[in-house]
């Protein structure tokens, strides 16, 4: 009797243990998108260089990072839409091999045109990447396991956003800066390699008919998306007409979006999504949480220079604890996630940024660094429990054909966030700095705006719970009234 107990003890520990083929399936998802992620942060500690190489101003450098966040931007949605119709596995393989192209033609580019030209192709590979590894999660691991797989993509993530500077400065102070694109090529190679071999291909059903392709609700997306992206970004702080008309372009543009949907016959998305409580309020708090994070990158670094009196050797120091926190986080986080739950885990991550937004609005001028980096380590450790929680809880339940597009809008929403906290949390900053030039504005001033910009974040995120706890009282009203 013990020895059978003994052989199926055995047996049942054999079968928690995750199968090779999946941890190598694990690893090609996870590469996907540290490339991805660090295809952001290491152009942009090379533009004064690239500058320099294209005698070009640092206005026009500058469209070598938005060209790659546009068109990840733009397409995300779409490319998980795509996926959901032609394969998974197949597009992720046709993104791999984009980016990896396009990392080659952005190393080899002649002229700063070319150079924005293949950025912006990588984009598309890194949207595809994105938007297509966390959807296949629900095919590569089991449902009890998703908040640790979603997790180990989060440090991933983390980690392409915390070695992307530290790399790209090493990259460029030896062989050169056209080294930051060509150290995607082995790393290209290995994950499309991986992603080959051991991603599972899609059962085909001879009964089922595919569904079409949305082609016009897609280019109506992304020209929304694109027109609201560049009136953010425009201006370099100042809001002015062509701002203007760009947000009256992305309005009209969402209106004919939604109009196309209405009417298509398969559309890109079901507005009918919508109407479920839980995932409008996954997405609406995702972007909001993702606008106070993005407060944190355009706050820290003026604050931490003028007021702190810091140089930027060590500002850098200080600014890479974030993502360094993020990266040891998101992995236990997955495993807390799939122990107690989704719903504690992302309102205990709420709670958590909360607090440290309130602390971040007063202990640093009290307390110096000590008092900036204690409440960034609780702003960012909790924002990994909650985009963990957060994700595992869209994605865990949701119907094999839409897996592409949902995790596309969680992407987007995300991206989204970031964008309009570039522009929202920094003019919040400039107003309460009561200057538009933060590189000789007063300390005190720069002291004050940083107090008024994370109290704003503390609202935010108020508003942010609210949704949340709004959605989880009325899905409980639904459940206790269900039959």
């Amino acid at each position: 009797m013990k020895t059978i107990i003994a052989g199926q003890a055995a047996a049942a520990s054999r079968s928690t243990k995750t199968p090779p083929s999946v941890r190598w399936a694990l690893a090609s998802l996870a590469l996907s998108v540290l490339l991805s992620s660090l295809g952001t942060s290491i152009a942009n500690v090379a533009l004064p260089n690239l500058a320099q190489a294209f005698n070009a101003s640092f206005q026009a450098v500058q469209w070598i990072v938005i060209a790659y966040l546009l068109a990840i931007t733009t397409l995300i949605v779409s490319a998980g839409r795509l996926g959901d119709i032609i394969g998974r596995r197949r597009l992720l393989l046709i993104g791999l091999s984009l980016f990896t192209l396009a990392s080659l033609l952005c190393g080899m580019a002649p002229t700063l045109s070319l150079l924005i030209a293949a950025r912006a192709l990588q984009g598309l590979g890194a949207a595809i990447m994105m938007a297509l590894a966390m959807a296949f999660v629900g095919e590569t691991v089991p449902k009890e396991k998703t908040g640790s797989a979603i997790g180990l993509l989060g440090t991933m993530s983390a980690i392409g956003t915390a070695l992307g500077p530290s790399l790209g400065g090493v990259l460029i102070a030896g062989p050169g800066w056209r080294a930051i694109f060509f150290i995607n090529l082995p790393l290209g190679a290995l994950t499309l390699f991986l992603a080959h071999r051991y991603l599972p291909v899609a059962q085909k059903n001879p009964t089922t008919e595919r569904p079409g392709f949305d082609t016009i609700g897609t280019l109506l997306l992304a020209l929304t998306l694109a027109a609201y992206a560049l009136a953010m970004t425009s201006g370099r702080g100042s809001f002015g007409p062509l701002n203007t008309a760009l947000l009256v372009v992305a309005f009209i543009g969402a209106g004919l979006f939604v109009l196309a949907e209405t009417k298509s016959t398969s559309p890109l998305i079901r507005l009918a999504m919508f109407g479920q409580l839980e995932l409008s309020a996954s997405l609406a708090t995702s972007t909001l949480v993702s606008t106070v994070m993005m407060a944190t990158l355009v706050v820290g670094p003026f604050y931490l220079s003028r007021s702190l009196g810091l140089d930027a050797a060590r500002v850098g120091l200080v600014l890479s604890v974030g993502p360094a926190v993020a990266a040891l986080t998101a992995a236990p986080a997955g495993r807390i996630v799939d122990r107690l739950g989704t719903q504690r885990v992302s309102t205990a991550g709420l709670i958590g940024m909360a607090t440290g937004a309130i602390a971040l609005s007063m202990l640093p001028t009290m307390s110096g660094i000590p008092g900036y980096l204690a409440p960034l380590v609780v702003v960012t450790a909790s924002y990994a429990f909650f985009q963990t929680a957060n994700n595992t809880a869209v994605m865990k339940d949701v119907s094999p054909e839409q897996r592409g597009a949902i995790s596309g809008l969680l992407n987007l929403s995300r991206n989204l966030g970031l964008i309009t906290g570039a522009a929202v949390m920094g003019a919040v900053f400039a107003f309460g700095a009561a200057s538009n030039d933060m590189t000789t504005a007063p300390p005190e001033a720069v002291a004050n705006g940083m107090r008024i910009t994370f109290g704003v974040a503390t609202a935010l995120l108020v508003v942010a719970l609210s949704i949340a706890a709004g959605a989880k009282r009325r899905a409980f009203r639904n459940r206790a009234v269900a039959p």
